[in-house]
């Protein structure tokens, strides 16, 4: 069990990696569906956001994880490291999926220490996700020459 003090800081830490996660599917399923105009894609994007809420819902309600917000003191706010370097929306879609594989380690981490189910889903949803961006690239070529 965590202490109160840890407790806060674990919420924030699943808040702010659900909202990257979602955030950068979203972002993911938007190129799927607009630019690449592939529905398979674009359902499957959608299926994980849609599959992301049930579990973070079953690991911290979401009124607890507002209520844990600090975003005018979080000092990784102002922070924007490669992340105007966008050339191409194959550059968008990468740096994307990068940021919802990283987040679904972290939420697949720290679940670990409150629930070791979900944390094992958060990591089959990880894995889901490699073999997507692996069919991706496939499909775009060019993206393999922006790693």
């Amino acid at each position: 069990m965590l202490k109160d003090s840890q407790n806060k800081v674990f919420n924030q830490i699943i808040d702010a990696n659900i909202n990257r996660l979602k955030e950068g599917l979203r972002v993911c399923e938007e190129i799927a569906r607009f630019i690449l105009k592939n529905r398979a894609l674009t359902k499957e994007f959608k299926k994980i956001r849609h599959k992301i809420d049930i579990l973070s819902k079953k690991l911290i309600s979401p009124a607890v994880l507002v209520k844990s917000r600090c975003i005018l003191s979080d000092v990784g706010r102002d922070i924007h490291i490669l992340e105007l370097e966008r050339k191409s929306y194959q550059d968008i879609l990468y740096a994307n999926l990068q940021r919802a594989k990283e987040s679904l380690r972290v939420l697949e981490e720290f679940s670990k220490l409150t629930n070791k189910n979900i944390a094992l889903k958060f990591k089959k949803l990880r894995y889901t996700l490699y073999e997507m961006e692996k069919r991706i690239i496939k499909k775009i070529g060019t993206l393999c020459n922006h790693r």
